[in-house]
């Protein structure tokens, strides 16, 4: 884990050396030219997976559905999220993301129907903004609870009825976005962010995702993890935008302690599952009717990871801010 840590740090200085040298060059070039393209001309949904460190104006929110399909071997788990966020202040953005979900199993019984999923919440402050001619990004500092809104346990067995994690989890990220001014004078947007997340302890009763099997009492702690994601979207032309997003996760095992009852006698179970790993990356094209309304069409790409299964999801989303 610290060896990964140190990995994900090495990234981050090698990304704000970038972030600096390469906007000290856009200073000079961006200003007065007319060949170059404007912030104001060019407009944004935003990537698939990279959230922004930009702040919504106080009095202004924002409304972005996404609808997804999580494909890997025999399972599709069709599902929706939105991110619903209102500007409090010029600083500082609060707001809600609920989630839904169904799940259809090729060996087995799928959802038995459409299920809530985990609702985050999320607060993110504004510590710097950009400003053209500057290689300093805007920065901001995000908090997100996730709040266990999904079903997770008293599976019977339907383990696809299964839409959420059943603990409180705090996630702590650093989100950053700049802008850089390719050879051709069209604007490169990139965001760099980085985050931990720390989940609590719940209580389980029979079939779980945490693997339990009927007749089991007991608890469950799913285990830390920590993210690194990249995001970079090139403006084509003021309507037209392609995005790419590069990720890595790395999660701890899950502990679980309890026990299983069979006929009143009880069997301990103690399990501590394996730390898991993935690596990710997610291609998407973005298409602005106006400044404030778009659409983006992508597929995200999990692979390659330890203690993962490969997934391809296809998504497309809706943003809208007024």
């Amino acid at each position: 884990m610290m060896r990964r840590r140190r990995q994900a740090m090495a990234w981050l200085v090698t990304w704000g050396y970038f972030a600096a040298t390469t906007g000290a060059a856009a200073e000079a070039a961006v200003p007065a030219d007319s060949d170059h393209q404007s912030r104001e001309e060019a407009w944004w949904t935003g990537p698939m997976m990279a959230n922004s460190a930009a702040a919504l104006p106080q009095g202004h929110y924002l409304i972005e559905p996404y609808l997804y399909d999580v494909h890997s071997s025999h399972t599709d788990s069709f599902g929706s999220l939105t991110y619903m966020e209102y500007g409090i202040t010029d600083r500082l953005t609060a707001g809600m993301i609920p989630t839904f979900g169904y799940t259809r199993m090729a060996n087995g019984p799928g959802s038995a129907g459409v299920g809530t999923g985990d609702l985050n919440l999320l607060a993110q402050y504004s510590l710097t903004q950009f400003q053209d001619g500057s290689a300093m990004p805007a920065i901001a500092l995000m908090v997100q609870e996730t709040v266990p809104t999904g079903r997770y346990d008293q599976l019977d067995h339907r383990p696809a009825n299964a839409h959420g994690e059943g603990s409180f989890t705090t996630t702590v990220q650093l989100n950053t976005q700049t802008y850089f001014w390719v050879p051709n004078g069209r604007i490169l947007r990139m965001r760099f962010n980085i985050g931990r997340s720390i989940s609590r302890r719940t209580r389980v009763d029979n079939a779980s995702v945490y693997g339990t099997p009927a007749g089991f009492r007991g608890y469950a702690r799913p285990g830390d993890s920590f993210a690194v994601n990249a995001a970079w979207e090139y403006s084509l032309t003021r309507h037209w935008v392609l995005a790419f997003d590069l990720a890595y996760r790395h999660t701890l095992g899950a502990r679980v302690d309890g026990a299983i009852s069979v006929a009143g006698t009880a069997t301990p179970l103690i399990h501590r599952a394996r730390s898991s790993e993935s690596f990710g990356f997610a291609p998407a094209i973005e298409y602005n009717w106006r400044s404030n309304l778009g659409v983006l069409v992508g597929v995200r790409v999990f692979t390659g990871g330890h203690n993962n299964p490969t997934t391809v999801t296809p998504a497309i989303a809706l943003n809208y801010v007024h």
